[in-house]
């Protein structure tokens, strides 16, 4: 158990993976100080508190006041599709990119295309003519 544990942890995949999320974590870190630095600030602007993550809407209630944080989750929706812009710009777009490259350097070999039943079926009888008539 312990030897296919290692070669678990050994091989390639399991490392590329790992340096993958760590390099995502601190990708995340960097696009997340960013909307809340810059794009929050700009949009604070325009709300009534000034502060996009505190922006509340307010329904008075029979007991208490309900507060609904509409700001934090319009800030984590600008996040998240600003980590998406970065990452389809950054890596999505050049690989694409990259491999309409390498599909025109190599072009990718016709496969034949297999007759279909009827024509199979002619040539056998065909074949079968031909044989009787010897």
């Amino acid at each position: 158990m312990i030897q296919g544990f290692k070669e678990f942890i050994t091989k390639g995949n399991v490392i590329d993976l790992a340096v993958a999320v760590v390099i995502g974590a601190a990708f995340a870190a960097v696009v997340n100080a960013f909307v809340e630095a810059v794009v929050n600030p700009l949009l604070g602007a325009f709300v009534p508190s000034g502060d996009l993550g505190k922006w509340t809407i307010d329904f008075p209630g029979l007991f208490a006041d309900v507060h609904l944080g509409i700001g934090a989750i319009i800030s984590a929706l600008i996040t998240f599709l600003a980590t998406a812009l970065v990452v389809y710009v950054a890596l999505v777009l050049p690989m694409n990119k990259y491999k309409e490259r390498q599909a025109a350097k190599n072009p990718a070999v016709e496969e034949e295309t297999l007759p279909s039943e009827q024509e199979l079926l002619i040539e056998i009888r065909d074949a079968l003519r031909k044989n009787n008539a010897v």
